[in-house]
């Protein structure tokens, strides 16, 4: 039996826990408290956890099975298998992400020009709401590396009198045309360095040696912190690390069943496709060597970032986040290297959370998009929700619930093709690039209406590959159903109206 003492003692220890739970809890009752256990010791914390965001360029489905650290990530954390973007794209989908919404509300359609780009961004005040305002504002400190978004300029002062660092970041790191990985420049706080061509130059081993520093620093103050390394790789020319430059010889680009063979009933952009000649593959296969190559700094980054978070001793309290701004095609459909179709090749790409509160080893079919990192990084950190973003955050499905009234599509917006060489995304192999198009995306199929009138209805439950359009077949009345659908989502705004408009969808 128990002692007075001693039960005394542990009713005193249990007070003292509750408190200093109470303490570390976060303000005004909108933050997620996360239970964090300490190594030898019974009682737990509630924190704000720290955010780490991996955002990479381009980076398909079919490259996750070569990056090891990605794969231990998914399995102590939670995979979205119905992740979708707003445009396959890179700066139309990272604005929706910086902003939390479609493509028709932030104006970003294209990466450069009247309807898109960064000066388009920022002339349009932009950036003075976004997640990293959000963050910033509930007390954290943010830091930013790597590429933002097309046409930013490292040395551009933008009327400051000092190369533009744009707000909501308290470090900030970032390049403008360094898709080399070599000799480019960095706004380095509003101060610019150029970088060389020596192997410690490589562009996302710098960022990632510069995130650790700002980890540990940071968890050294005691404040909670976002982080967004966003990586030039694997994005064209593909230009790998030095020591991976000779890895996976004889590696070749997949031949799945849709590698050289455009969709039955194609529309018509893509039916009259030539088949892919000789050369086209195999520059194909040494191209997508390369884009295996390249990721491999980024897991190498991974797990460096991972270790610089344990020996901080904040791995416990830190949501560490992975994502790519678009996928990428490489003969399927007869399409040479490329991206800007709804097919799942390029819309369709990874979303791995792991952290406190979020489930091992899972994967979530619930359709997510990439409008919503902005709510679930304000939600995370306690953060208002922001009113004008589009999309919900994610944090009850990282709970492992799906609410029964969740969206059923995701809408895909994607206006005349990049036709500027100019243009890193610029297609030069090929006149099959589709024209503007919206479309849905459900957990079972995908809908896409051209501005020409035709369409594609792909089951992919059924087909998966996409290789049958059943446009063609559908009845009068679907087509309708589908396009009020579809109208709904493409000019709607705000978190109630779009996510109304997102369920109108069966």
């Amino acid at each position: 039996m128990t002692s007075p003492p001693r039960r005394a003692l542990s009713l005193l220890l249990a007070v003292v826990s509750l408190l200093a739970t109470a303490a570390c809890a976060p303000q005004n009752g909108r933050g997620v408290a996360f239970a964090v256990a300490r190594p030898g010791r019974n009682e737990s914390t509630s924190v704000r956890p720290n955010i780490v965001f991996v955002l990479t360029d381009d980076l398909s489905q079919n490259l996750v099975p070569y990056m090891p650290n990605l794969l231990a990530l998914q399995r102590e954390g939670t995979t979205f298998t119905n992740y979708t973007v707003t445009d396959s794209l890179c700066c139309p989908s990272r604005a929706s992400m910086l902003k939390g919404q479609f493509p028709h509300n932030t104006g970003i359609y294209k990466n450069h020009g009247s309807d898109g780009g960064f000066r388009l961004f920022y002339s349009r005040g932009a950036e003075k709401s976004t997640f990293a305002t959000d963050l910033q504002r509930a007390g954290y400190r943010t830091a930013f590396l790597g590429k933002y978004l097309n046409e930013y300029n490292a040395r551009n002062p933008l009327g400051t009198g000092k190369p533009y660092m744009p707000p909501g970041w308290d470090q900030w790191f970032a390049g403008g045309n360094a898709y080399h990985n070599f000799n480019y420049s960095l706004n380095e706080n509003n101060q610019v360095r150029d970088y060389g061509n020596k192997p410690t130059d490589y562009l996302t081993d710098v960022i990632s040696a510069k995130a650790s520093d700002f980890i540990a620093t940071s968890a050294a103050e005691g404040k909670p912190f976002m982080v967004e390394l966003s990586t030039y790789a694997p994005h064209s020319p593909y230009t790998p690390a030095p020591q991976d430059a000779d890895s996976f010889p004889g590696l070749k680009a997949p031949r799945s069943a849709a590698y050289d063979k455009p969709p039955a009933d194609a529309p018509p952009w893509l039916k009259d496709v030539k088949p892919l000649t000789k050369a086209q593959k195999t520059r194909m296969d040494t191209e997508f060597r390369k884009r295996v190559q390249s990721i491999q700094s980024i897991d190498r980054m991974i797990g460096s970032l991972r270790a610089t978070l344990t020996k901080a001793g904040v791995a416990d309290r830190t949501v560490l986040v992975f994502a790519s701004d678009n996928g990428y095609h490489m003969g399927e459909y007869r399409l040479p290297s490329g991206k800007q179709t709804a097919f799942d090749t390029d819309v369709n790409v990874p979303l791995v959370m792991a952290g406190p509160g979020i489930g091992a080893g899972r994967g979530i079919d619930a359709v997510v998009a990439n409008i919503d990192l902005r709510p679930t990084f304000a939600e995370l950190a306690g953060a208002p929700q922001p009113g004008e973003t589009d999309g919900r955050s994610l944090k009850p499905l990282l709970s492992g619930d799906t609410p029964a009234d969740w969206r059923t599509a995701a809408l895909i917006e994607h206006r005349d093709p990049a036709t500027d060489p100019l243009d890193p995304d610029y297609t030069y192999d090929s006149p099959n690039i589709p024209p503007a198009y919206d479309a849905l995306r459900t957990a079972q199929f995908t809908y896409v209406k051209y501005v020409d009138g035709s369409r594609e209805y792909y089951d992919r439950t059924a087909d998966p590959l996409q290789l049958r359009n059943l446009a063609g077949k559908l009845s009068p009345d679907r087509i309708a159903e589908l396009d009020k659908a579809l109208k709904g989502l493409t000019t709607c705004a705000g978190p109630e109206a779009c996510w109304t408009a997102g369920r109108a969808v069966s």
